[in-house]
């Protein structure tokens, strides 16, 4: 086992930010994780976590929850999934009768209403109260029925829109958040502080792990609703199919912004399963950056498409640099394994494969 540090956290009621700063995320040294040696596993029984038999995976169709579940069909547990058409967590009594019914041991929280900025900025009252209306309904439900472990899924757009880079986990609610997506990231660090407070108050391992932009096999592209990464391959794909001269990108190009690929957050969320005692919420990234347009000019030739990259400095360009602090994540004994450079070649070829079969998300 690796000798670290158990986080835990509360906010306090000083008003200076370093002193809430603080506050928010204390390193707690008399306790420890409990970290497993192997980084890749093959049985979630063997990891630590021999009471999960059966393990619920809401939002299992869209990108990450159908990662989650392709990691996991490599071990022996049970694994049970619902349609939105079986099980709508958006309403609580549906919500309580499926837990009743199906009993999980285990949940991963994978649902979202999720979007680029145009998407955030044109529904903000949707992508707040769906969003906290899944989160709570999930979570009081899993509790209960008597769920020991849940995993809740949020985002690093958590953070202020100022913070220190990289982003510390003690960053969250040091300062405002990004106006033009601050609706999902209210629901997303509620659904957070929500699990800390069920394992601070009833002793429950609720926890919860916070990606950065995700992209892979299964993401949605939408012309308008997607985000960055598949916005950029839906279009530099296009441009090359029709001999588009040029492609414009959104914004002056020069935002920062770090990219993992969603197979290395499947890995991540089974190996934070195995943990006894891990954080209250963790990053989950590569711990690198890169510009918007340094991504596009990879994108494109990634593609093979040479055409001109322009820029729109009149539109909106969100927070200026978002890039995570791992240090954490690595002291629980995990590493991304995917590039970037071979992560964009593997997702272009699961876009071409899923726009040749019909089966292209653009929700």
């Amino acid at each position: 086992m690796l000798p670290t540090s158990h986080v835990d956290s509360e906010i306090g009621s000083s008003n200076t930010p370093e002193t809430r700063k603080n506050q928010a995320f204390q390193t707690l040294k008399s306790k420890k994780l409990v970290v497993t040696r192997n980084l890749r596993f093959a049985n979630l029984l063997s990891m630590g976590v021999s009471q999960i038999e059966k393990i619920l995976v809401t939002g299992h169709r869209g990108m990450v929850g159908s990662a989650v579940c392709r990691r996991l069909s490599d071990t022996s547990c049970e694994l049970l999934t619902a349609s939105r058409e079986t099980l709508d967590l958006t309403k609580a009594a549906d919500t309580d009768e499926y837990f009743e019914a199906h009993r999980p041991d285990a949940v991963i929280f994978a649902s979202a209403k999720v979007g680029g900025i145009v998407a955030n900025d044109t529904f903000p009252v949707e992508f707040l109260t769906e969003n906290m209306l899944m989160a709570v309904n999930t979570i009081g439900s899993a509790f209960r029925h008597g769920v020991q472990r849940f995993l809740f899924l949020g985002s690093t757009c958590i953070y202020p829109r100022e913070c220190n880079q990289p982003i510390e986990e003690s960053s969250l609610l040091t300062g405002p958040l990004e106006p033009t997506n601050e609706a999902y990231a209210l629901a997303k660090i509620a659904g957070l502080k929500l699990c800390q407070y069920y394992r601070q108050q009833h002793g429950v391992t609720y926890h919860s792990a916070m990606p950065t932009n995700l992209y892979g096999p299964g993401d949605n592209y939408h012309p308008e609703h997607s985000h960055v990464l598949p916005a950029l391959i839906r279009r530099f794909h296009h441009a090359k199919q029709t001999g588009q001269p040029s492609v414009q990108l959104w914004g002056t190009g020069k935002p920062r912004r770090e990219f993992l690929h969603v197979d290395d957050l499947a890995d991540a969320i089974v190996h934070l399963l195995s943990m006894d005692s891990p954080p209250d919420w963790v990053n989950v990234g590569t711990g690198t950056d890169l510009t918007i347009l340094e991504l596009a000019k990879r994108v494109a030739a990634t593609i093979g498409y040479t055409g001109e990259i322009k820029t729109d400095p009149s539109r909106p360009d969100g927070t200026p640099v978002k890039c995570t602090d791992v240090k954490l994540l690595h002291e629980c004994g995990w590493h991304h394994h995917i590039d970037l450079h071979q992560g964009l070649k593997d997702t272009y070829a699961a876009f071409c494969k899923e726009v040749d079969s019909g089966k292209l998300r653009s929700a």
